[in-house]
């Protein structure tokens, strides 16, 4: 359980600091592109056998270099979600995501919750929809097109998110480092595309700035995926996700109240008391 809860409070440190560089004044891919090189050097001084980077399976590369992608395609459609539907509903889905790699492991790799389990995932699904919840209204085809970019949302990052459960089952768990160190190295390769399209789009390069407080939120993110198959390692992933999920959302809360002074509604404080019945439920 100990990795489990520092999974979740990497996650959300990972999530204050971006909070805390959230309006980058050059290219908005500055930032990301520090945290993915960060990790990749992390991944590389955890290696054991440096010399033997390149010494890894071909299923190992692969579900790497898959997920290095998801990670930027969940990254990209968040982005955009953000515009079209706001940072409340888009953080509500990418949270919900945590139901893919429930599937996956219940449809292949035989994992079935107990009945309790199955109340604290729902309870946990209310907890994260009450803390993001909006009054907002908008008209019905607009509604219809930004649930589309929802669920494609949660589809990306879930499906990223499970790959951490494919590769604790199906992949070499003594290449480890080098999986998270293709993992980052794909991803930090996509967003320099990503970068350089953006630079010839508005004109805006790298700030070192921003490139240097990448480095605060790749320390985070590394430990965050390491940390999390670590936990899936040794616990289903019925318990692992939820608590991941909720627990990083109650760190976060806690710690936007503490260092950025933010006020939690009625509902949040409703949602928070949901998050630790869930918690107790997902534990039993």
């Amino acid at each position: 359980m100990i990795y489990l809860f520092l999974a979740a409070l990497c996650s959300a440190t990972l999530t204050l600091v971006l909070k805390l560089f959230r309006n980058p004044k050059g290219n908005r891919f500055g930032i990301i592109l520090g945290n993915y090189l960060t990790c990749v050097l992390i991944a590389f001084l955890q290696m054991p056998e440096k010399g033997k980077l390149f010494s890894l399976s071909s299923s190992t590369l692969l579900m790497s270099t898959v997920a290095g992608f998801l990670y930027v395609v969940g990254l990209v459609l968040i982005q955009t979600s953000v515009k079209v539907n706001g940072a409340t509903m888009t953080s509500a889905f990418s949270k919900l995501s945590l139901i893919v790699p429930l599937a996956v492991s219940f449809l292949f790799f035989n994992e079935i919750p107990s009945l309790l389990k199955i109340g604290g995932l729902l309870l946990a699904a209310c907890a994260i929809l009450l803390i993001n919840s909006s009054s907002g209204k908008k008209a019905a085809g607009e509604e219809k097109k930004n649930l589309t970019l929802l669920l494609l949302t949660l589809l990306a990052v879930g499906c990223s998110d499970s790959m951490t459960k494919i590769f604790s089952r199906l992949g070499n768990q003594s290449e480890d480092t080098r999986y998270f160190f293709f993992l980052f190295s794909t991803a930090a390769l996509l967003t320099l595309v990503l970068s350089t399209v953006e630079k010839k789009k508005t004109g805006k390069g790298f700030q070192l700035a921003e490139l240097a407080s990448g480095i605060l939120a790749g320390i985070p993110n590394y430990f965050a995926s390491y940390l999390l198959l670590q936990s899936v390692l040794e616990l289903p992933a019925s318990l692992v996700y939820p608590c991941y999920s909720v627990g990083a959302i109650l760190l976060v809360t806690l710690g936007s109240a503490v260092f950025f002074r933010e006020k939690l509604g009625k509902r949040q404080y409703i949602g928070l008391a949901v998050i630790l019945c869930a918690l107790v439920l997902l534990n039993l």
